[in-house]
């Protein structure tokens, strides 16, 4: 078996080759720089031709892959093994898209009823106290039981037929306050989604939106959980009780009966084509060699930005207005997955593992925080996501959208030499003085890495595709951190916590074990309320 600290080695070796060299450079050495490093499968082009590595430095990531087990973990998590050491199950939320062996039969099942449920209820078969249809539906969740319904059918709005969707996740009253101000409790249907239905947010949400709804509630609800005892406490009716396996984690449930929402906004045709969208990127993952495997190559161009070259941040820029929530998705689905500081056997990891993730819409993003990705002092690799076709035509502004990611692109990486600066001012008719007072000012260092991944147009299916893409990418990712992905435990604790403060705040426990901080916080907050 090949030594995985010796390719650690070899891959540290191939940046430290790399790093003096200019993107510049690198495209000038390879005039077929564009084809040795962009990935295609179907409509879907990765282009990693902006990233700081070459062939060779891929080749040296490609093996540490083979010598961390990618291939071998991968298979694992297919077969259902208990790749989730820390609270021993498997991970099978990819029997949720149907490559899940011997659980299919009970995912289907669930999957069916949950379809039914919301074909019956876009159709006003069913139906709130009153006899009448449901005008608005409004999901409680938090997590992944609210990111990814909430994601999902802000992308797929151009497919939306169903009744109005709502979201409510916040503890924050102004949320739910905000979300029930408008909507009639009479034509409404609240769906409490918690895996556990304990959720100390999602069930206070949950208990407000009862009282709203009032007479109507028990009518009026609707629950997805894998706690369905605790559901049926809640006075929620069996028939309006959707379950999933406690085997689903929250960051990967939206594929389950999580969905619901989604399923009722876009209905069954369009969540099965999401649902194949996913599946057809599992087959791609399970079976495509390492060397042109979507999920594979992005994982390998993240540990090489994070730790052979040291970066420890990264931004996702999706040109598309409707995945404009897909960054704080993917920040959630990385960073709990694998913002770790121990390996699966409990030791310090030796090498730093999540860069922190965040993002925002292109072209916005452009008038906001580019200015830094240009010029800052540190350097954030940037993926760019662009679709080649729109859903709406209007005029120029397909066209500008996508010109403007590519020359983002292209000014991140070759930036602007103070020649080409002051050949510009010059020929713009700028004074001599006014150029070498600008000059600096107007530079670009460039060597700005970054990844384009282009589809044909933002589907159900593509998007299904670009979920199972990024999930696959961070489990890659974990395999070689040797980090286990689908646990929690620093979530887990702070919710803890925040159970034991929560008396101290309503006067019924003294707070002396506490920090003195968090007493001050404490004290001061009991005193700004009673003002």
């Amino acid at each position: 078996m090949t030594d995985v600290s010796g390719c650690w080695d070899d891959v540290y070796r191939e940046a430290a080759r790399l790093k003096p060299l200019h993107l510049r450079q690198l495209f000038d050495a390879d005039p077929h720089r564009f084809d040795r490093l962009s990935f295609r499968l179907d409509d879907i082009l990765v282009d990693c031709a902006k990233e700081k590595l070459d062939s060779r430095a891929l080749a040296s990531l490609l093996a540490l892959a083979r010598a961390a087990g990618v291939e071998a973990r991968r298979d694992e998590m297919f077969r259902g093994e208990t790749v989730n050491v820390t609270e021993r199950r498997a991970a099978l939320h990819v029997a949720l898209r149907g490559a899940g062996g011997n659980v299919m039969a009970e995912v289907v099942r669930a999957r069916e009823r949950m379809l039914a449920f919301a074909r019956d209820l876009r159709h006003g078969r069913v139906t709130g106290l009153s006899g009448g249809p449901f005008s608005d539906v409004v999901n409680i969740g938090i997590g992944g039981s609210h990111l990814g319904p909430l994601m999902a059918t802000r992308a797929l709005a151009p497919f939306h037929d169903g009744p109005r969707l709502h979201f409510v996740s916040n503890v924050d009253g102004a949320d739910i306050t905000d979300t029930l101000k408008p909507l009639d409790p009479r034509t409404t249907l609240v769906i409490v989604a918690s895996k556990t239905f304990g959720t100390l947010e999602t069930m206070t949400n949950a208990r407000t939106a009862r009282s709203w709804l009032g007479d109507a509630a028990e009518h009026h609800m609707a629950a997805v959980t894998s706690h369905e005892t605790a559901a049926r406490d809640f006075a929620i009716d069996d028939e309006r009780i959707f379950g999933f396996a406690d085997w689903v984690g929250g960051r990967y449930s939206l594929w389950s009966s999580v969905g619901l929402s989604l399923a009722i906004a876009v209905g069954d045709d369009q969540f099965r084509s999401f649902l194949e969208g996913g599946r057809l990127m599992d087959r791609h993952f399970r079976t495509a060699p390492l060397e042109g495997n979507l999920p594979v190559i992005l994982a390998l161009i993240g540990i090489w930005r994070r730790n052979a070259m040291d970066w420890p941040t990264r931004a996702l820029i999706p040109y598309d207005h409707r995945l404009r929530l897909f960054p704080a998705y993917i920040q959630q689905l990385e960073m709990e997955s694998n913002g770790k500081g121990v390996d699966r056997d409990g030791s310090p990891v030796i090498r730093p593992s999540a860069p922190v993730v965040w993002g925002g819409c292109g072209t916005d993003s452009q008038h906001s925080f580019f200015q830094l990705l240009h010029q800052g002092t540190d350097t954030v690799p940037v993926d760019f996501l662009l679709a080649a076709r729109p859903h709406e035509a209007h005029g120029r502004h397909h066209a500008i959208l996508a010109a403007s990611a590519v020359a983002q692109a292209a000014a991140l990486a070759f930036g602007r030499t103070t020649a080409e600066v002051r050949a510009a001012m010059a020929a713009s008719g700028a004074s001599a003085d006014d150029i070498l007072r600008l000059v600096a000012h107007r530079t670009l260092p460039g060597d700005r890495p970054s990844t384009t991944i282009v589809y044909r147009q933002l589907d159900a299916m593509t998007l299904g595709r670009l979920v199972a893409l990024f999930e696959h990418k961070v489990f890659v990712e974990g395999v070689i951190w040797d980090v286990n992905p689908f646990d929690q435990w620093g979530v887990e604790f702070a919710k803890d916590l925040a159970q034991e403060v929560l008396p101290m705040l309503q006067g019924g426990a003294k707070p002396e074990e506490l920090d003195s901080s968090s007493r001050g916080l404490l004290a001061h907050l009991d005193h700004l309320g009673r003002d």
